[in-house]
């Protein structure tokens, strides 16, 4: 059985999502394997995009100061919505 998606890092999303598009693009599943993977890759994708979202607001949060160097601050809600 495939590790729930929600548990995978997005270096592992990325490395399967990639081995599954590479596998759809051979042509050689089955119509039933070919939709699953499908399916799958599409989750995966969703995951990749909401863990780069997540890095997105974390960097936007990385201030530089007056000095040069460099500290976080609270992010305010932008009202930006997920990916």
């Amino acid at each position: 059985m495939p590790e729930p998606i929600d548990a995978m890092s997005f270096e592992d999303a990325l490395s399967e999502l990639e081995r599954i598009v590479r596998g759809l693009e051979g042509g050689q599943m089955k119509l039933e394997d070919a939709i699953s993977a499908y399916e799958r890759g599409a989750a995966l994708r969703r995951h990749c995009d909401a863990k780069l979202g997540e890095a997105e607001m974390r960097v936007r949060a990385i201030v530089q100061n007056d000095d040069g160097s460099t500290g976080t601050e609270p992010l305010a809600d932008t009202g930006e919505t997920g990916r």
